[in-house]
């Protein structure tokens, strides 16, 4: 009967679903007068009436951008008092941002599927040590839309680097810092490179005094579940992270209006060693999450492996890409969860399908464990909405539980367990005795707006059921008063809905003509679209006015309903947060297996070589639509640093990229585009590549690849991998050989997987001097046309030794309107200062021989490491490893005699 006298508004003409206006205060919106109360180092609150005039140490909350001292002549009431929120013009970045709050409708999300994984969403509260603890680092970080705070403390080598790492990969929505770190315009250190990093995040100034580890402490013992009680253990003497933890929690109950219910919040200490680290240059340089010349396209390592479902599979994506495991057994267990995906279809294909049911549960666990302050009808309204989103969820699991139950790896064997806790069955069970059994979450302003007017059971509140009945009589009468009015005027009405409007009349009017030309007078808030008219009539407006009061008796009424099933909720927290993080688990996982059917990739093996067979590079494979030239690559203890060379565009930066994004792939537990691959884990992942000036610091190309490569040196660990494109080419020639030289030998003496791309071709000869260095080049043929004209073309294959073409920068210049002459005399000095220096790079014999006893031996320490073939195999193995080193040494020794 509801339905059928009614019909939704047709798409593009109705708003968000969620159309009321909520009474919480989006964070950079922060009205004037807000006083906090128990505040963290702070004995009492200062009422309105016992306002302290402003003196030199008090300081005040700022939002929205960086902050500057207030005149100490200044009489704004806005600055009284201790402490205070002041509102500041809030920049087009902030404002975008700040429009959203943890209890807005889960459905009201602007982000769409795609982008859902980059929507700022994260605040962050950092604070650094003073005097002797400067470089002690403390970061607190709670994302909106997933109630998990994140707890970090960085002390060691590169730790501001770090900090600003760990914040790109966060992307925070907002920072928070001590004002003592501008105190007097004069940032600290930290705050400097924040405000130079993250100049369109919004910054908010707290008194120091917030930072207080001991009220840290006290709100992780009182907030964080049982279940993840271990932490506290775990955090209690990082004093700086606890300290952040205080000043974040107390910031955000006040900005959001609302507390979390006590045993409620999932706490982690995430440490910088437990993941690879990639800086956010190297971020950006690999383009794993963000294209460089799109910010919107898929072209990059994350569009090439998201194929998740939900907006909790994607997060967790983008944060394993941009944080790669270490741990190899980890990684394994993903590898063989995929595995079993890629030879189960049925297996595959119904997971998929099934977890694509679920929506973001961790934004519905954010607004499920926060407790309003205020019970306004707009609270009441959102918390029924998720207790029916929560129903939803917890109907779709079985499905889960029984396509997992046939699984056979140890990680999918895991998740099918943890989702057979019976606190799944409790909550659902006691929602089915309050919440009606065919209430379901669905789409559409006036869908919705009835699955929550009947939500709750009939018979359970007298007064509700009385309400309810009062609103569908008024529903009903709005129907018959729109059938009445196009009796009236013979016209063809209909009855529609939407969350702005409320009902109104639509009118299409194609073909059909109006009396005298004009709609009706009595016709109010007319608009049009092509044919169609929408409409209100002064009685129906008043009919709205009784439905909406009717609302706001049933949304009242059953709120107090709703408030006994989440206290069922909050007791039994700890199976959702265990649900969220299968969930998100499993469809990352299927995403990988995923990318794998859409390529051809193979699973890696983890050694101390990396080494891999016809390599492809995957962000390309994407954009061709066809698999590019593939390559092999191979770097060893014996040879970890190789020196690529080669003309201008003849593929020498893809191929370091296609290396580096492969590595990751490979730690975070995908499949890689290979016929073979091996890898030796990373800890770091570093990246020099690109010769741009940076205006915004005032800084010419070459500072900028100092600075990058100073960042490496300082960073770099015997464990890392090194990927250097065009070096020193900011300088004269001399000087850029001269560091390119000295740069490579420190690299060498650290054992770090290296990979260096350079057009100094006097590089070369550095394996000479070292048996682990080796030579390769990108190939190119050359062919002469009719007219006697040289083409060349680039193979995009990678091949042992120098390379051996000569003047190829000469040739690009005579493809420009240079004039011949010079072209002539350019080459003509070219080929002078190339024979000088050919001499010298070229070893003698004795230094080829020893060269060939080092890999000898290291092939040798590598198979006694690695080698899983059986006797048979590692006899012809270890046979053919003497038969080359007899050849090379037979070599050597005649090149010995001669001389």
């Amino acid at each position: 009967m509801f339905q059928s006298s009614t019909e939704e508004v047709t798409a593009g003409r109705g708003t968000s679903e969620s159309g009321h206006s909520s009474t919480v205060y989006p964070l950079g919106r922060v009205r004037q007068g807000i006083q906090m109360s128990n505040v963290p180092g702070s004995s009492s609150s200062v009422s309105s009436s016992e306002q302290p005039t402003p003196g030199p140490s008090q300081h005040h909350f700022r939002l929205g951008q960086a902050w500057s001292s207030i005149p100490q002549s200044s009489t704004d009431s806005s600055f009284r008092g201790t402490p205070r929120y002041r509102k500041t013009p809030v920049s087009g970045a902030t404002a975008a941002h700040s429009a959203r709050t943890p209890l807005t409708e889960l459905t009201g999300t602007t982000c769409s599927s795609a982008t859902s994984t980059t929507c700022a969403s994260v605040v962050v509260a950092v604070v650094e040590g003073r005097g002797l603890a400067r470089g002690e680092i403390g970061m607190a970080s709670l994302n909106l839309k997933c109630p998990e705070l994140v707890l970090s403390q960085f002390a060691d080598t590169g730790t501001y680097a770090k900090v600003i790492t760990k914040l790109h990969i966060l992307v925070p929505l907002e920072i928070l810092m001590a004002d003592t770190a501008s105190e007097k315009g004069k940032g600290t250190k930290l705050f400097s490179l924040i405000t130079e990093n993250f100049q369109g995040v919004a910054f908010t100034a707290i008194q120091r005094k917030y930072f207080n580890e001991r009220k840290g402490l006290e709100y992780i013992q009182q907030l964080c579940a049982l279940e993840f009680g271990t932490v506290v253990m775990e955090v209690q003497a990082k004093y700086y992270c606890l300290a952040a933890a205080a000043a974040l929690l107390k910031y955000l109950e006040f900005i959001q209006n609302s507390i979390y219910a006590p045993k409620s919040l999932k706490v982690s200490f995430k440490g910088s060693e437990q993941t690879a680290m990639i800086d956010s240059a190297s971020a950006t340089n690999l383009e794993l999450v963000v294209n460089n010349r799109d910010s919107r396209s898929e072209h990059t390592l994350l569009g090439v492996l998201n194929y998740t479902k939900t907006p909790g599979g994607g997060r967790r994506l983008r944060s394993n890409i941009l944080e790669p495991l270490l741990d190899v057994d980890t990684i394994g267990i993903r590898l063989d969860a995929i595995q079993e995906l890629l030879q189960d279809e049925e297996l595959f294909f119904s997971l998929k399908n099934a977890i694509g049911h679920f929506p973001d549960i961790d934004h519905l666990l954010s607004v499920l464990v926060q407790i309003p302050k205020q019970e306004t009808v707009q609270v009441a309204e959102a918390k029924i909405t998720h207790v029916i989103q929560l129903k939803h969820t917890l109907d779709v699991v079985p499905s889960i539980r029984m396509l997992l139950k046939k699984c056979s790896t140890a990680l999918l064997k895991a998740y099918s367990t943890s989702l057979e806790d019976n606190r799944f069955d409790i909550i659902l069970e006691q929602i089915k005795t309050l919440i009606n059994s065919d209430t379901t979450y669905m789409k559409g302003s006036l869908s919705m707006r009835t699955q929550k007017c009947y939500a709750v059971r009939p018979n359970i509140n007298e007064f509700l059921d009385i309400a309810r009945r009062a609103y569908t009589e008024i529903v009903d009468d709005i129907a018959g008063l729109v059938d009445q009015t196009g009796e009236k005027y013979g016209l063809p009405m209909r009855t529609s809905f939407s969350t702005a409007r409320g009902f109104f009349i639509q009118m299409k009017l194609e073909g059909v003509t109006l009396p005298d030309g004009k709609l009706p007078t009595e016709f109010l808030k007319v608009t049009k679209q092509k044919y169609t008219y929408s409409f209100t009539t002064a009685d129906l407006v008043k009919m709205n006015d009784r439905c909406d009061e009717a609302l706001r008796e049933i949304f009242h009424m059953s709120y107090v309903v709703i408030c006994q099933l989440l206290s069922t909720v909050h007791e039994h927290i700890h199976c959702l947060y265990k649900l969220s993080e299968a969930i998100s688990m499993l469809d990352m996982l299927v995403s990988l297996a995923n990318a794998c059917t859409m390529s051809d990739y193979v699973r890696p093996e983890f050694t101390d070589t990396l080494a891999i067979k016809q390599g492809r590079h995957p962000i390309l494979e994407r954009i061709a639509g066809q698999q590019p030239v593939s390559n092999n690559s191979y770097i060893s203890e014996g040879s970890n640093f190789v020196i690529v060379t080669g003309p201008n565009m003849s593929g020498k930066s893809t191929y370091l990229k296609q290396v580096a994004l492969c590595q990751i792939m490979a730690q975070i537990g995908s499949f890689v585009p290979a016929e073979y691959a091996s890898f030796r884990i990373a800890d770091q992942i570093f990246t020099r590549i690109g010769v741009d000036d940076d205006f915004e610091t005032n800084s010419s190309t070459f500072m900028v690849e100092m600075k990058e490569v100073s960042y490496i040196i300082h960073n770099v660990s015997s464990r890392s991998l090194i990927i250097i494109d065009e070096l020193g080419r900011g300088t004269s020639a001399e000087e850029g050989i001269g560091i390119c030289h000295s740069v490579c030998e420190y690299l060498l003496s650290r054992k770090a997987f290296t990979l260096f791309a350079t057009h100094f071709l006097e590089l070369c000869q550095l394996e000479t001097l070292y048996p682990n260095v080796e030579n390769q080049h990108m190939e190119v043929q050359h062919s002469r046309g009719d007219g006697g004209a040289e083409t060349v073309l680039f193979t995009y294959v990678l091949s042992r030794g120098r390379s051996e073409e000569r003047q190829y920068g000469l040739r690009a210049a005579e493809m420009t309107a240079l004039p011949r002459s010079i072209i002539q005399d350019a080459k003509a000095i070219s080929s002078r200062v190339s024979q000088q220096l050919l001499a010298q790079q070229h070893g003698g014999p004795e230094a080829q021989q020893q060269r060939a006893v080092y890999h000898l031996a290291t092939r040798l320490l590598q198979t006694a490491r690695n080698s899983k073939l059986d006797p048979d195999g590692l006899r012809v193995y270890l046979q053919g490893l003497r038969r080359n080193y007899e050849a090379a040494a037979a070599l050597h020794a005649g090149g010995v005699e001669e001389e």
